[in-house]
C-alpha cells in the first residue's frame, strides 16, 4: 500500500517515526510464507523501500539512518561505495548507517544496471546531491528552531550544530525536515573537505559473506516453488529431432518434462528441454536421463574454421576507424618497420555463482528474485516478453556471486518467467557449471594485425592496428551499422599514445550461431594485448628501452606520463635485473582510468617460467575507498593471469569442448605472484575500478617473457612449461 510520508510519520508513533527524504516509501507488513528465506534479512528490501523520485535516505526518530544502495552488489563493493557518497554529503559516519539493497525499479532509483566500471563514476554527482539535499533540509529545520540562518548551521556525525555549538540530532529534526521542499541544486562539498571519501572503509557485506549469512540468488526459495534444470542445444542452433523423456520422468521427485526455449535478446531462440522437480538433485538427475537427438548443422563451426576465416578476412582493408597523418605513405617510405599478428581466444565468464532465477508469474503480475547486473533491463525484457506493464513486476536483487559481464544478459530470467507462466507456479531455474561453461555467451576471440615504422631516432613514427573480430552489438541486437562503425570494438587502441601517423581499421567477422557478449573489460581485454605487445616490439626494433619508448609517446600528456613514471619508480625499472629474470611493462587507458603493470618473471631449473611479481599503478581520479579499489585491481590481475595462462574455450563440431574447471582451469593460489598496488592521488573525477587494470596485464607478462627468453608470444593463452 502506498502511504504518504507525513501519514507514515503520524501513524508510526514517536519510537518509529522517520523521514524518507523528500519522498514516500512502502512498508512491507505481510509475513512471509512458511519455508521462505526472509529475503535480505540484513541488507535488502523487505522492511521498507523508497518510491517516487530518489528514495535513498530513511532517518528514524531515534536518529538511525538507513541508506538504500541503488545498484546490485556483484562483488565490486557498490554496497559500500555508493551509500558512502550519500553519507559523506549527509554528514554521517558510514560505519554507523544501515545499508539496504533497493529493488529493481528505475522509476524510483534511476539507472540501476552495473557494467562498464561505471557504478561510482556514473553516480558520482547525483548520489552526493541526494545526501547534500538531505543535509540542507536538516539544517533548514534546525535553523528555524534556533531562529538563525541555515548557512550558520553545520552537520557533523548525525547532528546539526549552530555557531554557539548547540546541537540537534537528525532524529530530533526529522518531522520538521519532512515538511520542507527538496533543494534542487544543493551545494556539494569541496573534495578537500571530504571526511570519508578517499579513506579506507570497511565493507558491511564482507562479514556476512564470510560467515555465510549473506543471501545470494541461489539461496532464494518461496512456498510451492519447483526447480527447473534445462538441457539446451549443444550447438546453439540445433533443433530437437527426437525426445524420449521416459527415464527422466521415472526419477523420484521429477514432476514434469516440458519443451521450452532460451531467449538471448534479438537472437533466434534456442530450443531446449526443462526437467521440473521438487528438488534440484532430482531435476539434475532427470536432465541426465533425457534421451535427445539434436539436429547437427550442415557445416558445424570449429575453432580451426573460425580462425582460418579471421585470417582470410584480415586480407581485406576493413572499415577505417581512426586516422591521423598519413600512415600508408609514411610506412612505405620508412626504413625500420615491423609487422605482427596476434590471436586472442574465446572465453567463458565463469562467475562462482552459476546463473539462476526464481520467478513467480501470477496473471499479469510477476515477482522475480535474480542475481543480475541489469535489473532495470531485465524488467523491460520481462515486461515485453510477457506483454505486461513494467510496474507489474517486483524485482528483488540479492547479492550476486560474480558478474564479469555474463549477468548483463538475463536469458536465465526469461527462462524462469516462461516456465512459471507455463506451469502456473513459482519456478527456480538452476544452471550447472557445465551449462555455464559450454553455453556461453562467450567473450569473442579475435585476430589483430599491426604494422609500425620508426623514425631515425628510433621513435614510433607510424602505426596501423587492424582488428578482426565479431561484433557483440550485431550478435545481440542485429545492429548492422556496427559492422562498419565499430565504436567500442576498437577500445582502448586510440586512447593513450601520441603517434604522428596513426590508423585503425575493423573487419567484421560473423561467428553465428555462437552466442557472444561482454566480458570483463570487453574488447580492451583482447586489443590491449596486441597493442601493448606490439609497442614493445617497436621499442626493441629501435633499440630502445620499453619504458623510455612509451615515455616519449606520452610526453604531451602530463597526467598519464606521471602514471608511467610512478610505475617505473615503484617497480625499480632503472635498477639492474637479477640474473635469470625478465621484466615487462604495459599501460592502457580504458573505462576512465589509466592502469599500468610491470611484471617480473624467472625460469626454474626445469625450464618452466614463473611469474614472480606484479607492480601496478592506477590513476582513477578520486578513489572512494582505496582498500576496495585495491581489491578490484587484485581481482583484475587474477582474472587476467587466468586468461593469459590457463584455457581457451574451443569448439569442435559446433560444440564447446571445455565443460568444467578440470579443463577450463582457474589460477591456483600457489600460482599467484607477489602484487604491489599503488594508487595515484588527485582530485579528478572518478574513473572505473572493476576493469581498467585487466587489459595491460597480459601484454606486460608477454613482454617480460620476451625480455627473459627472447621469444615473442603472440597468442593467448601462453604455455609457460615449454
Amino acid at each position: 500500500m502506498n502511504i504518504s510520508r507525513r501519514k507514515f510519520i503520524q501513524t508510526s508513533g514517536l519510537a518509529a517515526a522517520g523521514l524518507a527524504i523528500g519522498y514516500q516509501f512502502i512498508a512491507c507488513t505481510a509475513d512471509e510464507p512458511e519455508g521462505t528465506i526472509q529475503l535480505f534479512r540484513m541488507n535488502v528490501d523487505n522492511e521498507a523501500v523508497g518510491a517516487a523520485l530518489n528514495p535513498y535516505i530513511l532517518i528514524e526518530k531515534t536518529g538511525a539512518v538507513t541508506i538504500f544502495t541503488p545498484k546490485p552488489e556483484i562483488g565490486t563493493g557498490t554496497f559500500q561505495s555508493l551509500p558512502l557518497l550519500i553519507a559523506e554529503e549527509l554528514g554521517v559516519n558510514p560505519t554507523s548507517i544501515t545499508v539496504k539493497q533497493s529493488r529493481g525499479d528505475n522509476q524510483r532509483f534511476g539507472d540501476q544496471d552495473v557494467g562498464g566500471s561505471s557504478a561510482v563514476s556514473g553516480r558520482w554527482v547525483q548520489l552526493r546531491q541526494v545526501g547534500a539535499a538531505a543535509r540542507e533540509m536538516l539544517c533548514t529545520a534546525a535553523a528555524a528552531r534556533w531562529g538563525v540562518a541555515a548557512g550558520d548551521c553545520r552537520v557533523e556525525n548525525g547532528q546539526v550544530f549552530n555557531q554557539k555549538n548547540e546541537s540537534l540530532s537528525f532524529g530530533d529534526l526529522v518531522e520538521d525536515a519532512a515538511k520542507l521542499p527538496v533543494p534542487k541544486e544543493p551545494k556539494l562539498k569541496d573534495p578537500k573537505d571530504f571526511l570519508y571519501i578517499g579513506k579506507p572503509q570497511p565493507r558491511k557485506d564482507i562479514e556476512w559473506k564470510v560467515n555465510g549469512s549473506a543471501n545470494f540468488g541461489i539461496d532464494m526459495k518461496v512456498e510451492g516453488m519447483v526447480y527447473a534444470v534445462i538441457e539446451r542445444s549443444p550447438n546453439f542452433s540445433g533443433k530437437i529431432k527426437s525426445l524420449d523423456d521416459t527415464a527422466a520422468r521415472s526419477v523420484k521427485g521429477v514432476l514434469d518434462v516440458v519443451r521450452t526455449e532460451r531467449w538471448l535478446l534479438q537472437r533466434k531462440p534456442q530450443e531446449s528441454v526443462a526437467v521440473i522437480a521438487d528438488n534440484f538433485w532430482a531435476a539434475l538427475k532427470g536432465k541426465k536421463a533425457l534421451q535427445i537427438e539434436w539436429e547437427v548443422p550442415a557445416e558445424p563451426m570449429s575453432t580451426e574454421k573460425i580462425y582460418n576465416n579471421f585470417r582470410e578476412l584480415a586480407k581485406g582493408d576493413g572499415a577505417k576507424d581512426k586516422s591521423k597523418g598519413n600512415f600508408a605513405k609514411t610506412f612505405a617510405a620508412a626504413t625500420v618497420k615491423t609487422e605482427a599478428e596476434y590471436e586472442l581466444p574465446f572465453l567463458a565468464h565463469s562467475p562462482l555463482e552459476p546463473q539462476n532465477c526464481l520467478a513467480h508469474v501470477q496473471g499479469d503480475k510477476v515477482e522475480i528474485w535474480s542475481p543480475s547486473q541489469t535489473p532495470n533491463w531485465d524488467v523491460q525484457h520481462v515486461a515485453g516478453f510477457l506483454k505486461i506493464p513494467p510496474e507489474n513486476i517486483t524485482y528483488h536483487v540479492p547479492f550476486v556471486g560474480g558478474g564479469f559481464g555474463r549477468r548483463l544478459i538475463g536469458d536465465y530470467v526469461i527462462e524462469a518467467c516462461r516456465l512459471s507462466k507455463q506451469l502456473g507456479k513459482p519456478v527456480k531455474v538452476m544452471w550447472t557449471r557445465e551449462d555455464d561453461t559450454t553455453q556461453g555467451p562467450f567473450r569473442p576471440g579475435s585476430v589483430n594485425q599491426l604494422k609500425g615504422a620508426l623514425d631515425a631516432d628510433g621513435h614510433l613514427l607510424a602505426l596501423h592496428h587492424k582488428v578482426v573480430a565479431p561484433s557483440i552489438n550485431y550478435a545481440l541486437f542485429n545492429d548492422v551499422e556496427s559492422k562498419t562503425k565499430p565504436g567500442y570494438i576498437m577500445e582502448p587502441i586510440a586512447d593513450l599514445y601520441d603517434i604522428p601517423n596513426f590508423e585503425t581499421s575493423y573487419v567484421f567477422a560473423d561467428v553465428e550461431p555462437m552466442p557472444i557478449n561482454w566480458w570483463r573489460s570487453v574488447y580492451s581485454s583482447t586489443n590491449a594485448f596486441a597493442h601493448e605487445s606490439f609497442i614493445d616490439e617497436m621499442a626493441r626494433a629501435g633499440g630502445q628501452d620499453p619504458f623510455e619508448f612509451r615515455r616519449h609517446l606520452l610526453r604531451n600528456d602530463a597526467r598519464r606520463l606521471k602514471t608511467l613514471e610512478m610505475l617505473a619508480e615503484k617497480s625499480g625499472w632503472g635498477q639492474p635485473k637479477a640474473e635469470g629474470t625478465g621484466r615487462g611493462v604495459a599501460i592502457t587507458h580504458c573505462f576512465g582510468s589509466t592502469a599500468g603493470h610491470v611484471v617480473e618473471v624467472s625460469k626454474n631449473s626445469k625450464g618452466k617460467i614463473k611469474v614472480d611479481r606484479v607492480v601496478t599503478v592506477v590513476d582513477a581520479g578520486i578513489i572512494v575507498n582505496p582498500d576496495n579499489y585495491r581489491a578490484q585491481v587484485e581481482g583484475c590481475i587474477v582474472m587476467a593471469l587466468t586468461a593469459a595462462l590457463k584455457d581457451a574455450i574451443t569448439f569442435e563440431n559446433g560444440v564447446a569442448k571445455q565443460d568444467n574447471f578440470h579443463n577450463y582451469r582457474m589460477l591456483r593460489i600457489d600460482e599467484m605472484p607477489k602484487v604491489e598496488i599503488h594508487l595515484m592521488q588527485n582530485t579528478e573525477a572518478p574513473g572505473g575500478a572493476g576493469e581498467p587494470a585487466l587489459p595491460p596485464l597480459a601484454p606486460a607478462l608477454a613482454n617480460a617473457i620476451f625480455d627473459l627468453t627472447g621469444e615473442r608470444l603472440r597468442k593467448l593463452p601462453m604455455d609457460l612449461t615449454t
